[in-house]
């Protein structure tokens, strides 16, 4: 499971140099994975201290940390 986790934050990350300000209902649309996958890699990435998640129009917003 870690190396899903892993793979799915990396792929993310790709997502976010394209598009740095994107919703999670976005991202798993483009992404097509599930909720608790995108979920549990951003927790990755936010712990590593690579993303931001703020809560706005009625969702949660990701981006980048440069």
């Amino acid at each position: 499971m870690w190396h899903e986790i892993g793979q799915t934050a990396g792929r993310v990350v790709q997502y976010l140099e394209e598009h740095p300000d994107a919703s999670t209902l976005q991202i798993r649309s483009s992404l097509k994975i599930t909720q608790t996958l995108l979920f549990l890699s951003l927790g990755w990435l936010s712990r590593e201290g690579r993303v931001d998640l703020v809560y706005r129009d009625r969702g949660y917003w990701v981006t980048t940390k440069r």
